[in-house]
């Protein structure tokens, strides 16, 4: 009897070895009608996730694409959290595809991101995609594109910036990228829906603190962990956001001509903006302005005190453009002097170029050939901006900070070379904004204060750029260290 069980026993562990056997044969080799990029699955399940999110300590592309890049070329496969995926830096490609959404590919989000930006993201939708988009765009450059910029939120922005930096100036030392990004979510949220900042300013910039730190984190909803915090700050902003919301709706004589006040209007006159639409899409402006912009600016001026030749080219332009004005009282920057700040313009493109978003997904509706690989329908793939703009074939000595670069690079070089606000049918909208936003805090920082280092923390990729500990500075007014000098 026990031979008898223990050869059941044995029977049954080889089947059960069996079938894990080819389980992680399968994971390591997946079907595809025709021969798959080179790369490596990783473990089962998790895939190459910890090798992924593994920091690199520089500003360089992320030390995981680096090196397979290296290994396999500028396609590759891997698996993250579980999802067969495609890493791709070849130019042409990546071009290719983001002119392909809603044909070829559909946007798409790990899983963390989609639970968090919302499982039923509007712009999902195969169906409503092209007429809300093509809405939602028209609304934005009505109210953050040239026009608007140049009317009504310029003459604006150089005030409240030299409001903030004044108020900086008070303190003993500031870390950078927390106060940057209160100064853009109080401006921005004012733009947006005339968010009270002066009540609520703090509470909202650390909402959206908290909640940019569960972005990629473990998708596990336990009351404790990062993701679960992470959920319940975005619920709570748009709650915040909806209640907004429904006061103007219930209110007419309450509206302020706001971008809120213009979705209400489509709600109006459209069914497709709903409730829930309208507070997503405020949500997400707001997001997109306090993740990648207050990261730039830091390390614009993080980069501005390493680099005392740039400083100085950049100080000398912003310093002749108070000087050549026929009324010295004037109230402020114009629209003419920024278009005139070639310097200026050459310094947010390299900061841009070395700052960059953490990358973009696509999923595929269809197999996609390319170079000879089959990318497999139901596939992501990832584009990672960092990996195009370090490649040194594309900017000659690319982890080099260096602003001239720009006077000999033509729009058709960099067409598909430099992507820092998308491209194809959904590049940002929002990028005359940032452009401008960055323009107008070097301007004022650099004519009317002086700033210095008092701590600086490790640049640290992830593949999002952060700064290890901070970058604290200190702001003084020019007045008062002339005033210290004499």
């Amino acid at each position: 009897m026990n031979m008898w069980l223990m050869s059941i026993s044995v029977f049954a562990f080889a089947i059960i070895l069996s079938y894990v056997a080819h389980w992680i044969f399968r994971w390591r080799n997946p079907a595809c009608n025709g021969r798959l990029p080179p790369g490596s699955m990783g473990f089962p399940l998790i895939g190459e996730t910890i090798q992924f999110f593994i920091p690199s300590k520089s500003l360089d592309m992320p030390r995981f694409v680096k090196s397979r890049i290296k290994k396999y070329g500028s396609i590759f496969k891997t698996s993250l959290a579980g999802r067969p995926l495609v890493v791709s830096s070849d130019d042409d490609f990546n071009h290719f595809i983001l002119q392909q959404e809603g044909k070829l590919v559909e946007l798409w989000y790990l899983d963390s991101y989609s639970e968090l930006l919302g499982q039923n993201d509007p712009f999902k939708d195969g169906i409503n995609f092209g007429h809300i988009y093509k809405t939602f765009k028209r609304l934005i450059t009505e109210h953050f594109g040239p026009e608007r910029l140049k009317e009504y939120i310029l003459p604006q922005l150089e005030g409240v910036v030299d409001d903030y930096l004044q108020a900086w100036s008070e303190q003993g030392s500031v870390d950078l990228r927390h106060c940057c990004r209160r100064v853009i979510l109080d401006f921005t949220s004012k733009l947006l829906f005339t968010y009270d900042t002066e009540k609520n300013g703090e509470s909202l910039n650390n909402t959206f603190m908290n909640f940019t730190k569960g972005l990629l984190s473990f998708p596990v909803n336990i009351p404790g962990t990062t993701f679960h915090k992470c959920l319940e700050s975005k619920n709570n902003i748009l709650k915040m956001i909806k209640e907004t919301l429904e006061k103007r709706k219930a209110f007419p004589e309450t509206r302020k001509g706001d971008f809120l006040d213009s979705l209400i209007q489509q709600m109006e006159a459209d069914k497709l903006f709903t409730d829930d639409l309208v507070s997503y899409l405020i949500f997400a402006l707001l997001l997109a302005t306090s993740e990648t912009l207050p990261t730039s600016l830091t390390l614009a001026i993080k980069l501005l005190s390493e680099h005392p030749l740039v400083m100085e080219e950049l100080l000398k332009e912003n310093e002749e453009i108070i000087r050549s004005r026929e009324n010295k009282e004037s109230a402020g920057l114009t629209w003419k002097e920024y278009k005139s700040m070639t310097f200026t313009t050459n310094v947010i493109n390299e900061v841009l170029r070395m700052s960059g978003s953490a990358g973009m997904f696509r999923r595929t509706l269809a197999d996609i050939y390319i170079n000879g690989y089959t990318i497999p329908k139901g596939w992501t793939i990832l584009i990672v901006p960092a990996s195009i703009h370090f490649n040194p074939n594309n900017y000659k000595d690319p982890t080099a900070f260096n602003p001239w670069r720009w006077k000999d690079l033509g729009s058709d070089e960099v067409s598909k070379s430099y992507i820092p606000f998308g491209r194809g049918m959904r590049p940002c909208g929002g990028s005359d904004y940032s452009k401008v936003f960055i323009a107008v805090f070097i301007h004022v920082i650099l004519t009317k204060y002086r700033y210095s280092t008092v701590k600086t923390g490790e640049i640290v990729r992830t593949p999002m750029l952060q700064f290890g500990n901070g970058h604290f500075i200190k702001v003084s007014k020019k007045q008062e260290m002339n005033e210290e000098g004499n």
